[in-house]
């Protein structure tokens, strides 16, 4: 069992968290959106490749196309920032350089990049941005925590016309979009869902 003051944060703020679909007018600063934004990005990814990206909406006439793509759903119209979730594989191993640790030595650099030239950036744009799809929904998971521990609600949604989301805000053809988040100070408590006892879910072997 955690028993740091980290640890149970944490346990305390996955124990909390409810989708919220109401929120205040209060908006989220820019700096608490950099602060969630890369700390969420401290999530795992395979090479450390980190092929997700970001759009932070604010502009209401934005949300409001936006919400249409999204079949109608309230909250993204009634958050101050609704985040597309979508990815980059591409643009991750163009730059891949950039993921590299400065103590990293020189042949391994060369050996990784093209290691990764040869697997992922040999897939069809499909089968690589599939790839990065379940990538980014390790950040996505970080990213709901986090805002939990931050005083701030969510809800993630897989409802919606990605193609349509992505015309709209002229992301890459190729790209996958995981996941859109209303983000913003919630108005209600959310519903309290059942969940599985572990002894549901869990076999130890």
């Amino acid at each position: 069992m955690l028993t740091t003051a980290a640890g149970r944060a944490l346990l305390e703020a996955a124990a909390s968290r409810r989708s919220i679909r109401r929120f205040t007018p209060e908006q989220v600063s820019d700096e608490t959106l950099r602060t969630l934004i890369e700390s969420a990005g401290r999530a795992p990814s395979a090479f450390n490749l980190q092929p997700w990206r970001w759009v932070a909406v604010r502009d209401e006439a934005l949300k409001s196309r936006l919400q249409e793509a999204a079949y109608g759903q309230a909250q993204v119209g009634a958050a101050p920032v609704l985040l597309v979730l979508h990815t980059d594989t591409l643009d991750a191993l163009e730059t891949v350089e950039q993921t590299f640790a400065p103590t990293l030595p020189a042949d391994k650099a060369a050996g990784t990049k093209a290691h990764l030239a040869g697997t992922l950036g040999a897939q069809s744009d499909a089968d690589r941005e599939a790839w990065g799809a379940g990538q980014s929904y390790i950040a996505l998971g970080y990213l709901l925590l986090l805002a939990e521990t931050m005083g701030l609600g969510t809800s993630p949604m897989l409802g919606f016309d990605p193609e349509k989301v992505k015309e709209i805000l002229g992301l890459p053809t190729y790209a996958r979009v995981p996941a859109l988040v209303a983000l913003g100070h919630p108005a209600e408590e959310g519903f309290l869902s059942t969940r599985h006892h572990a002894d549901r879910i869990l076999v130890v072997r």
